[in-house]
């Protein structure tokens, strides 16, 4: 127990260390600036190419994305996840030195070992792979999936929308994630910073006010054509729990057939049934999925 306490501590006062360097610092990897430039660059995208022309600037519940975007970006990592992320690292470690095991006797290969750019790829098939996984479990479990109604909460999309979503999902996420990443192995930070701001772009483009599907690169990425159907309200008749699961790859769907995009989809309305009565306001949707019944 003074072991995991020792984490805890570790944890917050190296990431709030981090943080104020974050801030006060620029560099190429720097995780604060780099999401307010994506965002504002994706943004002046939505002003210059609106797809839906008639949707303001400020859109419905522009600010509260704004302040998920945040909170959910830096606050949430330094509250919760990297004191989450470190322990259960460590349980896990510990499970496997009970059982006389390590992580290594796991390990199926060491990206390190493969050509740069092929190392890079294989890290990011898996990660999104496992992901698109993921994303599916929180719509097919009633218990997730009240927690990822947060994120589905949105009734007009913009590109902050994309970190609009409760903070139990990337729990859900990174748990999932550490397995698989653990057994491929060898990966860096400057990988993890290069994989983590192509898919913040990506996913800031899918929820963005942009008509675009990227012409033949459809069936790889994912993009705002495609996402919006997976925000739809009415869900279609032959499936039951969702379609388009993609985060950064649309191939994924493609192959396993949960793809969906009938026509064009730019006025239809987003949400899920029952969303009238869903709160509105970020503390009461935070505490939204513990006080449901259902």
């Amino acid at each position: 127990m003074e072991r995991y306490l020792d984490i805890f501590k570790a944890s917050y006062s190296g990431y709030w260390n981090y943080l104020v360097n974050e801030i006060t610092s620029f560099h190429w990897d720097n995780y604060f600036y780099g999401l307010l430039i994506v965002s504002v660059v994706v943004w002046g995208l939505e002003l210059l190419f609106p797809w839906r022309k008639q949707q303001k600037i400020f859109r419905k519940d522009f600010w509260l994305d704004t302040f998920y975007m945040f909170f959910n970006f830096f606050l949430l990592n330094l509250i919760v996840l990297i004191f989450l992320s470190n322990t259960a690292e460590a349980i896990f470690n510990d499970l496997l030195a009970f059982a006389g095991l390590q992580v290594s006797n796991f390990q199926l290969m060491d990206v390190d070992a493969l050509p740069y750019g092929l190392g890079l790829v294989v890290f990011f098939l898996v990660s999104d792979f496992v992901q698109w996984n993921t994303h599916r479990l929180l719509h097919r479990v009633p218990f997730l999936w009240n927690f990822h109604k947060v994120h589905h909460s949105v009734k007009e999309m913009g590109f902050a929308a994309h970190l609009r979503y409760h903070w139990m999902e990337p729990v859900v996420y990174k748990s999932l994630l550490y397995i698989p990443i653990a057994i491929i192995g060898g990966f860096d930070a400057q990988d993890v910073a290069i994989v983590h701001f192509f898919a913040l772009t990506v996913g800031h483009l899918n929820h963005a006010n942009l008509g675009w599907d990227y012409g033949p690169f459809k069936y790889i990425f994912n993009n705002p054509k495609m996402h919006i159907w997976h925000h739809a309200k009415v869900l279609p008749k032959h499936t039951k729990y969702g379609v388009n699961y993609g985060l950064t790859l649309s191939i994924w769907d493609y192959i396993f057939q949960t793809d969906h995009v009938p026509h064009d989809g730019r006025d239809i309305e987003l949400g899920f049934t029952g969303d009238e009565t869903f709160p509105k306001d970020f503390f009461t949707q935070e505490m939204y999925p513990l006080k449901s019944k259902k």
